[in-house]
């Protein structure tokens, strides 16, 4: 029968010669288990003689716990070296430049912006720009606005000191750019204006500051037919609602005759709104043909040339695709806000890939 010095031996060179936690655990149960070496040579115990018994127990207990400290230390040994290991491999080289984090975005106005002005210049229109103060001829009176119209008044319009008596005016639209085209250029004319105008007024469908995009087509041919088709291709393209319903609704605007307001169909089913077919229709735009007077305004003759105008609010169609409730958080710079709405800087608008993300 193996004495306690021999399995002493033997189970510490195997302790000693265990390579993973596992294999040691194996070891424990078949020397300390219900079944192991240790277990059975106690219960042979009872079979001794009592000053045997006591003798043999007392190595036995001496045993049993020499090998259970043995374990117990070469456990810690393998996890720590285990440990060890899992460090090296997972490790993480802080020295490394951090992975740099896109925070900026593109503002909501300025791709929107960018859409009106792809979409346009597919068609062949050229951009063009003028400034943000002028003067009462070119704002108002050359484009056959009335001295006694409500937009001339100072509740609605920005006034400035200008010289020899004359006012300057923040502008009301960006028609001004219209009328500076026509006196300075020939026709043919096909141009949109993007940019800032400017009127007295507040709330969470208006703000003082706000932008459109109006277009312009002066030549010998054009009629109210094209007007309604380069309309009616930009709606569809701007929604990317392929048979999007588009209706014209007579109106009145001092500087086109006819003058039409333009409806897009929505619904408004379950108190969600949805553009495209419903059963309902939302104004988005307003356009007309030149009114003759405002053509000789700008010196050119009525009698050999027409054209058609049209102008948006940058911020009312951006509301409208993007989803975007309030007019003013546009101009709140909130982070949080631009973080949500805002697009990446490669998101750059195109026919081919699409107009946003």
């Amino acid at each position: 029968m193996e004495t306690p010095d021999q399995l002493r031996d033997a189970l510490l060179k195997d302790i000693n010669t265990a390579g993973t936690v596992q294999a040691l655990e194996d070891i424990r149960v078949a020397v300390l288990g219900k079944k192991g070496r240790i277990t059975d040579m106690m219960k042979g115990l009872g079979q001794m003689e009592p000053d045997e018994r006591k003798a043999a127990g007392q190595a036995l207990n001496a045993l049993k716990g020499e090998v259970a400290d043995a374990l117990e230390a070469k456990k810690t040994s393998l996890s720590d070296a285990e440990l060890d290991q899992r460090l090296m491999t997972e490790k993480i080289d802080v020295t490394l430049s951090p992975v740099p984090e896109s925070k900026g975005t593109i503002h909501p106005i300025s791709q929107t912006i960018d859409e009106i002005t792809l979409i346009f210049g597919e068609m062949g229109f050229t951009v063009a720009e003028g400034p943000d103060i002028e003067d009462d001829w070119h704002n108002f009176t050359a484009l056959n606005i009335p001295l006694d119209h409500p937009a001339r008044q100072e509740h609605d319009t920005f006034y400035l000191p200008g010289e020899d008596g004359e006012r300057k005016v923040l502008r009301t639209h960006t028609s001004p750019v219209q009328i500076r085209t026509m006196t300075d250029g020939e026709p043919p004319i096909r141009i949109i204006v993007p940019g800032r105008t400017y009127r007295s007024d507040y709330d969470a469908t208006h703000s003082p500051m706000f932008h459109q995009v109006e277009g312009l087509v002066i030549d010998k041919t054009s009629h109210m037919g094209h007007l309604k088709g380069c309309l009616i291709e930009f709606c569809r393209a701007f929604f990317e609602v392929d048979d999007l319903p588009v209706r014209f609704r007579p109106s009145y605007f001092p500087f086109t005759e006819p003058s039409a307001e333009v409806d897009i169909g929505c619904t408004r089913e379950g108190g969600e709104f949805r553009i495209g077919h419903g059963d309902d229709w939302l104004e988005i735009l307003g356009s007309g043909m030149i009114n003759p007077n405002v053509l000789s305004n700008c010196g050119i003759d009525p009698n050999e040339y027409q054209g058609f105008a049209f102008g948006m609010g940058v911020e009312r169609v951006a509301m409208l695709k993007y989803g975007i409730p309030d007019l003013r958080t546009f101009f709140e710079s909130d982070l949080r806000w631009l973080r949500h709405y805002g697009f990446r800087s490669l998101e750059v608008p195109g026919m081919v890939g699409g107009l946003n993300r």
